[in-house]
């Protein structure tokens, strides 16, 4: 199922095994499309859905909180090295980050919510990045390669009226929830290698 549009924001997604248990749900794929560029793990054993799903319904009830001002108009490059470099690298305590000491700076990502998270969804290196500014919505979206802070091909950025990018949030989980409840459960435990 792709919800939104792929050559700007979407959320696909595909359930192969359905799990009784609500902090697994189910066994698939969870991929985000920003601007043209897919970014996860795109396998019918990718990831369990337990995660990303609560996450989606986190940033729903969130929705306007995710800003950083501070952070609003600056470059989409130098957000994400200084990510980066301060959720995936030790830096010294008082090396400065748009004004913010490092650790400051990489605990706003999880304080704020700005970071979407999903499981393993995003094991190959995937970062996607969301600030709500005003009435709009940014998303910075890259990949971290074993060797770089942040693959430059891999980096894009959209900005979305704020309706836009919660109703393709809302509607993917009416609709993954309603696909869930569909499918025979399996009362199985299941565990990612």
């Amino acid at each position: 199922m792709i919800i939104g549009d792929p050559a700007v924001f979407a959320i696909e997604s595909e359930i192969t095994v359905a799990y009784e248990r609500s902090s697994q749900l189910a066994l698939g794929f969870f991929v985000i499309h920003v601007a043209g560029r897919c970014y996860g793990v795109k396998t019918s054993d990718a990831s369990m859905f337990g995660v990303a799903f609560n996450d989606v319904a986190k940033r729903i009830k969130g929705r306007g909180t995710h800003n950083v001002p501070s952070l609003s108009n600056a470059e989409s490059v130098e957000i994400a090295k200084a990510f980066s470099l301060t959720v995936y690298f030790d830096q010294p305590k008082n090396k400065l980050f748009f004004g913010m000491r490092a650790p400051e700076f990489g605990h706003l990502f999880s304080s704020k919510n700005l970071e979407w998270v999903g499981d393993e969804n995003f094991d190959d290196g995937s970062c996607i990045l969301q600030f709500d500014v005003g009435d709009r919505v940014r998303l910075i979206a890259f990949s971290r390669a074993e060797t770089a802070i942040v693959d430059p091909d891999s980096l894009r950025e959209v900005w979305l009226d704020q309706k836009d990018f919660y109703g393709v949030l809302e509607e993917w989980y009416e609709r993954f929830n309603s696909e869930w409840q569909s499918f025979s459960k399996t009362s199985g435990l299941f565990y990612l290698q």
